[in-house]
């Protein structure tokens, strides 16, 4: 297999993302692991010093990573299916996803904590706006039911009948909301 570098599909995707403490702190341990057992010698088109690598001392690609999320999965859901049976029940498995599902994740759960398209549109390199509203609408939408479901007995409606008129008229059916708060 060859490798090579090339420029991103557009100028959206040439950018400085800030980095998580998390990510720091697990880029950290990956070189004082390195230190310890030798870092990756790749070099491609000039370019080395290249953080992750495969089991066999190569650079990680997407293919490589897809390849190890379907093991864990495939070895999950099987360990999965045996525990169900012993238990009389129905397997939660794992569904199939690849790597780019974990961009979208982190996408989705970008738009659910901020609400700066433009933020989120340079972060995630979309070079279209449309790109970020997609995405933007679908985790607002789950958004949405969330916050209703956390609404759930803090609004209490209540339903009465009155009688406007002293005659034979039909009753007017209304509501009131009331704020438990």
């Amino acid at each position: 297999c060859e490798y090579h570098i090339t420029t991103p599909k557009s100028k959206a995707g040439v950018r400085i993302i800030p980095m998580l403490s998390e990510v720091k702190k697990a880029l950290q341990e990956v070189r004082l692991q390195q230190m310890r057992t030798g870092f990756n010698q790749t070099v491609i088109d000039g370019y080395a010093g290249f953080i992750f690598q495969s089991r066999y001392g190569g650079c990680l690609n997407a293919h490589c990573i897809n390849r190890a999320i379907e093991r864990i999965s495939r070895d999950y859901n099987a360990q999965e299916e045996q525990q169900a049976k012993m238990q009389n029940r129905t397997p939660e498995l794992l569904p199939h996803f690849t790597v780019h599902n974990l961009r979208h994740t982190f996408c989705t759960r970008f738009c659910e904590n901020e609400t700066n398209l433009k933020v989120i549109q340079e972060i995630m390199g979309h070079a279209d706006i449309s790109t970020t509203m997609d995405i933007y609408n679908e985790a607002t939408k789950e958004k949405k039911v969330a916050s209703f479901a956390n609404l759930e007995g803090k609004i209490k409606i209540s339903w009465f009948t009155t009688d406007f008129t002293t005659n034979h008229r039909k009753d007017l059916k209304s509501y009131k909301i009331t704020n438990d708060e």
